[in-house]
């Protein structure tokens, strides 16, 4: 419950550390239809590069190139091996196919579920996501 007066919020961005900017970018967009919608040079070979579903939807992933050992040891499991992202879509027989078609690796047939119709993908690094058709 939202107090009165309270602030509106929302999230913005989800960092997600990537081995190379531009192998995520061309992943992303060319597999799973996302758009650049920003990609600014910070200066020392880092970026600021947002993602977004097309048509652009609120929310964007951060693409962070990973700095260090640490940080590459994170890639492709930064939700310890669990689902990470969600991404929601109005036609799922549409997505799955499209998806299938450009080589997303899908780790499971499509399921109905009591909230809709999923299946459990990989992105490019490892990231489990769902594709979820919600139910109304």
């Amino acid at each position: 419950m939202t107090p009165a007066g309270a602030a509106r919020r929302s999230l913005g961005a989800v960092a997600l550390v990537v081995r190379d900017y531009d192998e995520a970018i061309a992943w992303y967009r060319d597999r799973l239809g996302f758009v650049c919608v920003e990609d600014t040079p910070l200066g020392d070979g880092k970026r600021w590069v947002l993602m977004a579903t097309n048509p652009p939807a609120e929310t964007r992933i951060l693409l962070a190139r990973a700095r260090d050992e640490a940080q590459e040891r994170a890639i492709g499991s930064q939700s310890g091996g669990r689902v990470f992202l969600f991404l929601h879509t109005d036609d799922f027989q549409r997505d799955f196919a499209a998806f299938r078609a450009h080589g997303v690796r899908f780790l499971e047939a499509p399921r109905d579920e009591a909230y809709g119709t999923v299946a459990v993908f990989e992105d490019l690094y490892g990231n489990k996501w769902d594709l979820l058709q919600q139910k109304p």
